[in-house]
């Protein structure tokens, strides 16, 4: 899931976002396109584009309202305020700070905004998350 603590990542960015759409995937097909456009913020067109292992634009929360309709999930926003204290749990153990990640990111993110995003004081997509969270689990001893 994508809000546990990474240690260790694929060999890429895209590796990683495709084991996290693995899973929302898995979830969108037990429970039904229907389902997650009805009981979630998420559009029944990214639901089905996802179902036909399409890349959809996501948000944060939006991945973690369709990871909560599996029982025994947290509620959607436990589940980003964990992702993001794995987040910044990493960058402890790693000793990163924001200016050596925006250095890292394969992403057009400045420190400033990735502080931000860290601390859920601005919106973060999936894909932000995946390379922010890539490059904190690779640094990692």
């Amino acid at each position: 899931m994508f809000y546990d603590q990474r240690m260790t990542v694929p060999d890429s960015p895209a590796d990683l976002r495709d084991e996290y759409e693995d899973d929302l995937r898995a979830v969108v097909d037990q429970h039904g396109v229907d389902a997650v456009a009805e009981r979630t913020d998420v559009d029944r067109e990214t639901a089905e584009a996802l179902l036909e292992s399409e890349s959809p634009a996501l948000t944060l929360p939006e991945a973690a309202q369709i990871q909560s309709l599996e029982d025994g999930e947290p509620e959607p926003d436990e589940m980003v305020t964990i992702a993001c204290e794995h987040l910044l749990l990493g960058m402890s153990t790693a000793v990163l700070d924001v200016d050596a990640i925006e250095s890292e990111l394969e992403i057009e993110l400045d420190a400033k905004e990735v502080q931000q995003k860290l601390e859920q004081r601005a919106p973060m997509s999936l894909e932000e998350f995946v390379h922010i969270q890539y490059v904190i689990a690779d640094g990692a001893p």
